[in-house]
């Protein structure tokens, strides 16, 4: 894979080595708006390996091996950086999102009595952080070692007003490789006005190798007694609904297929699932949220999460004519998205946790994906 960027890479370049771990930073030939995209590669001692640009904190790859030690990227995404700043736009292939991940109604929402209008870039409502949210931004990339592992840190500020949120929001965001395969995502937010913020990775993973077919056979455990359903335009109703009895019940492992295309009111309106899972916390740390195996190479991927929802969506509005890495044809159900994340809507909604910063406090929050093969 890394013979495929090699032509996007300047002569510059920085690498160190901790514990069999190494962390290299190259600038690419891509500019966006007259700025280098960088990149950086996370390599461990099992021979797994990250590589992500600063356009969108983006994690272009994600090579993880299989039961038999076969390495295969399990990402969706683009050979090229300048992919994903070009047109047709893609669906947040690997991104951070934000400022808030997910979707709010109306495109607005009050705060302290006063009406904040977003941008509504989802027929009535706002996504992701609106037309041009944290995805479509060129970030300041370093790198260091921790006693974890190799780490690349991404950090950005955006500035008050920006898609119609209040306060100047400075955004941390940490990637750490450790030598356990995990992908470690640490998240960090400091605001000088109260202002929502969601944030969430939207890596789309096929654990059998991207471009290999559909996830539909991906076994998957979300840990989660209820889920929060949509109404008509995907915006939850409020109400906490029990997943028992439902083809949203993934309490035990099962196929994600299985019960995808049943007669039911809630799959129809997201073409399949595209939904908020409400996660059995008990404590403040990282606790297991979900977990999904590949049945053919053995893959299996842990997410463990401090936050308390996890979207849970199946690629439902890939069709096929975008073509990501060799030219695959990205077809719908082509992977799925663990997005850990609250709730959406939650600035509206007031029986959902919060999602408002306040000056002063921070904005602290952990994902892990464990990688290992059965």
């Amino acid at each position: 894979m890394r013979g495929m960027f090699t032509r996007f890479f300047a002569a510059a370049l920085t690498s160190a080595v901790l514990l069999g771990s190494s962390v290299t930073k190259t600038t690419t030939q891509a500019t966006f708006q007259g700025k280098p995209v960088e990149m950086v590669t996370l390599k461990n001692k099992n021979g797994m390996e990250i590589q992500a640009i600063n356009y969108g904190a983006i994690i272009m790859s994600l090579r993880v091996p299989d039961r038999t030690g076969k390495l295969a990227d399990v990402v969706l995404g683009f050979d090229e950086p300048s992919r994903y700043f070009g047109e047709p736009q893609p669906p947040f292939f690997g991104a951070i999102v934000g400022r808030y991940g997910n979707r709010i109604a109306n495109g607005q929402f009050v705060l302290n009595g006063k009406t904040y209008p977003l941008v509504k870039n989802n027929g009535p409502n706002h996504l992701h952080g609106g037309t041009r949210g944290f995805d479509k931004f060129i970030w300041d990339l370093t790198t260091k070692d921790t006693p974890q592992g190799s780490t690349a840190i991404f950090s950005r500020t955006s500035p008050d007003g920006e898609e119609g949120y209040p306060g100047n929001l400075a955004v941390r965001i940490a990637y750490t490789l450790t030598d356990s395969n995990q992908l470690i995502v640490n998240y960090h937010a400091t605001t000088d006005k109260p202002t929502p913020i969601n944030l969430t990775q939207h890596s789309y993973f096929n654990l059998a190798g991207e471009g290999s077919g559909d996830i539909l056979a991906h076994e998957l455990m979300i840990n989660a007694d209820r889920y929060t359903p949509v109404d008509d335009t995907l915006i939850p109703t409020g109400e906490l609904a029990p997943v028992a009895g439902t083809p949203f019940d993934f309490r035990k492992p099962t196929a994600v297929g299985a019960r995808i295309n049943q007669d039911n009111d809630q799959l129809k309106k997201g073409k399949g699932y595209d939904h908020n899972f409400v996660l059995n916390r008990k404590g403040a740390g990282p606790e297991l949220a979900a977990r999904v195996t590949d049945p053919r190479s053995g893959r299996t991927m842990e997410v463990s999460t401090t936050e308390p929802g996890v979207q849970f969506y199946t690629g439902n509005f890939l069709d096929g004519t975008l073509k990501g890495k060799s030219g695959h044809p990205y077809a719908q159900r082509a992977a799925l998205c663990l997005e850990t994340q609250h709730f959406p809507d939650s600035p509206n909604k007031k029986n959902f946790p919060t999602t408002i910063l306040e000056p002063g406090k921070t904005y602290d929050s952990t994902t892990i994906f464990t990688f290992s093969a059965k």
